[in-house]
């Protein structure tokens, strides 16, 4: 018995058998070509890519009606990659030009494609070079005349599948599995989106198991802690059984939940709401109870495209999550992405830029033309909801100025046009690097409300790359530091009558809740699945006594002396639990079944 670690991606606990998946890229010989050699040569490469496209297509054709949105968007960026130019046609000139064969080719350019993504210092956009590897691995196995051979599960077989790296197309594939072990990639990695949507246990990160996991060892698969445990013995065994009927229960007292107020123990309501990434998630959110959505990160829309989204395109995704939320409020951030230069979209992804370039906001400005198509399919969006625009980024006040500015002739636009648009939108700012967070009650004045991005705001505060997983362990959203510059946004926003919320990881972590309440926070906006968790949390909380709690730990320097603070916040709410909870289900009791679980 040994135990495997890496990064969880969620899904729960499972146990099964493994199933070790080969997709190390191969080996990769380098032949000179005769000339009269290199038409041919040209020929089996394109050939190979109509495969590998067919294969993709396939993948989608079989997709199951209630497959999520994610799937079919993911293969489409597989297909868009072995269309691009700077991949299959690079390598053709490659070919023609250096008389190589087509793997060498391929190969070589699909490396320097990755490395540009690599060099990207967003880590949601570092994850393409990924992608790129999965496409690459399924070219040049078509090129050796290996099809990948589809891998599917027995019925009622329990399998994990365990490999070096994945993508999703093969995780589409493999959907009936109980879960998957991938040695590569990260939280923003497209395999890790995919398995989240799926709701699959999975791990990733997870160095070496590939190499140290054979076939049918028995693996205990905890996704929620990142921990893999190979050939347990009978008493972890039992142990983990029992973790999983806790885990069931607890997932089945939670949903009762959804439809509880959350407020709480002194009548605090707290706004619970979720971050989004595409409007078809918004579904899934109003499903669990969200009362809106706090964060719809709109640079998905852009990303993995051959062009930008024109006006319509995008009036019609803001729109649909409008409309699905159903009268409650929806918060769009404008694009928070970085090039040096515009069009077309496939270009901003690949221009590598640093976190301290031109992104964000910055980059907004820089592309007016692009910015106002934005802004007014923003605009025309909010004649159907409570729409909210939130600007990232920002730390001067001539960026607002500019962004108000730039509203201001949308708007102009759309009324010369004769095209209806939401007359009274909401403008707020992301606080994300301390500059803002020191003149939050300035931002206040000429903003109409605040959310404060802490993934950001942890990283430059204490100068550290959360992408750079040989300083992770310095990234400390506990941080003293972090702590007061949050607390301070929090009273600026109060003392301005301006609603503040925080919208990064920490407002989804449980160990977090009772600090931000104690801080004065009333909204939270998070990940969808973890909306009733943080709600189980703000209804066994007690604001007025996490207050004077609160203002002495931050008091503190001493980073050790906040944790041992922190500690006591969540051990001296235990004893409220079980009266609070027993009045959420009575609360939710006294409704139908199709009330309460909607």
């Amino acid at each position: 018995m040994f135990t495997v670690f890496g990064t969880p991606i969620g899904g729960g606990i499972v146990m099964g058998r493994a199933c070790v998946v080969e997709s190390r890229l191969l080996d990769v010989p380098r032949h000179r070509l005769a000339s009269d050699a290199v038409v041919s040569e040209l020929e089996r490469l394109k050939l190979a890519a109509r495969e590998v496209t067919s294969e993709l297509q396939q993948v989608a054709a079989h997709l199951s009606s209630d497959a999520p949105t994610e799937a079919r968007a993911l293969l489409d960026v597989h297909t868009m990659i072995l269309n691009d130019p700077a991949l299959i046609d690079a390598a053709c000139d490659k070919i023609v030009t250096d008389l190589v064969n087509a793997e060498w080719a391929v190969a070589e350019k699909a490396e320097e494609l990755a490395a540009q993504f690599r060099e990207i210092d967003d880590p949601y956009l570092k994850e393409r070079g990924r992608d790129v590897e999965q496409v690459t691995s399924r070219l040049l196995k078509a090129l050796a005349g290996s099809r990948l051979a589809v891998l599917r599960a027995e019925p009622d077989e329990a399998l994990i599948f365990v490999a070096h790296d994945i993508s999703p197309a093969d995780m589409l594939q493999l959907q009936d599995a109980l879960g998957f072990v991938i040695e590569q990639g990260g939280t923003n990695s497209h395999t890790a989106i995919l398995a989240r949507s799926l709701n699959i246990a999975s791990v990733v990160g997870a160095s070496s198991a590939s190499r140290l996991i054979r076939d049918d060892d028995t693996l205990v698969l905890d996704s929620e802690a990142g921990v893999v445990i190979v050939n347990p013995d009978e008493f972890v065994l039992t142990e983990y059984r029992e973790r999983q009927q806790l885990a069931q229960l607890e997932s089945q007292k939670l949903g009762r939940l959804i439809n509880v107020p959350s407020t709480t123990l002194d009548g605090q309501a707290i706004s619970l709401m979720a971050n989004i990434e595409q409007p078809e998630e918004a579904l899934e959110a109003l499903r669990l109870g969200a009362a809106g959505i706090g964060l719809f990160r709109s640079e998905f829309l852009f990303l993995n495209k051959t062009r930008l989204p024109d006006e319509d395109e995008q009036y019609e995704a803001y729109a649909t999550a409008v409309k699905s939320m159903q009268g409650r409020p929806v918060t769009i951030r404008t694009i928070d992405i970085g090039a040096d230069k515009s069009l077309p979209s496939q270009e901003l992804t690949q221009t590598g830029v640093s976190a301290l370039g031109q992104r964000a906001i910055r980059y907004s400005l820089a592309e007016p033309d692009i910015f106002l198509i934005q802004l007014r399919a923003l605009l025309r969006a909010a004649v159907h909801g409570p729409l909210r625009i939130l600007l990232p980024m920002l730390s001067h006040s001539q960026e607002i100025d500019a962004s108000l500015l730039l509203i201001e002739r949308a708007r102009a636009q759309l009324r010369e046009r004769g095209v209806l648009y939401g007359e009274n939108v909401p403008v707020g700012g992301m606080i994300e690097v301390p500059a803002a967070a020191l003149s939050a009650a300035w931002f206040a004045q000429r903003l109409d409300f605040l959310s404060i991005g802490t993934n950001d705001l942890v990283q430059y505060t204490l100068a550290i790359d959360r992408s750079d997983h040989r300083i992770a362990h310095l990234y400390d959203e506990f941080h003293p530091a972090v702590l007061r510059l949050i607390a301070a946004t929090i009273r600026a926003g109060q003392k301005a009558g301006k609603a503040v919320s925080v919208c990064g990881e920490m407002a989804g972590n449980v160990d977090a809740c009772a600090l931000l309440l104690g801080m004065g926070l009333t909204e939270f906006s998070m990940h969808p699945a973890s909306l009733l968790r943080i709600k189980r949390e703000v209804l066994r909380s007690e604001v007025s006594r996490l207050t004077p709690r609160v203002r002495r730990l931050l008091s503190l320097d001493d980073p050790a002396r906040m944790r041992i603070g922190l500690e006591r916040l969540t051990d001296e709410r235990e004893p409220l639990s079980t009266r609070r909870w027993e009045d959420a289900g009575q609360r939710d009791a006294s409704q139908t079944d199709e009330q309460a679980l909607p």
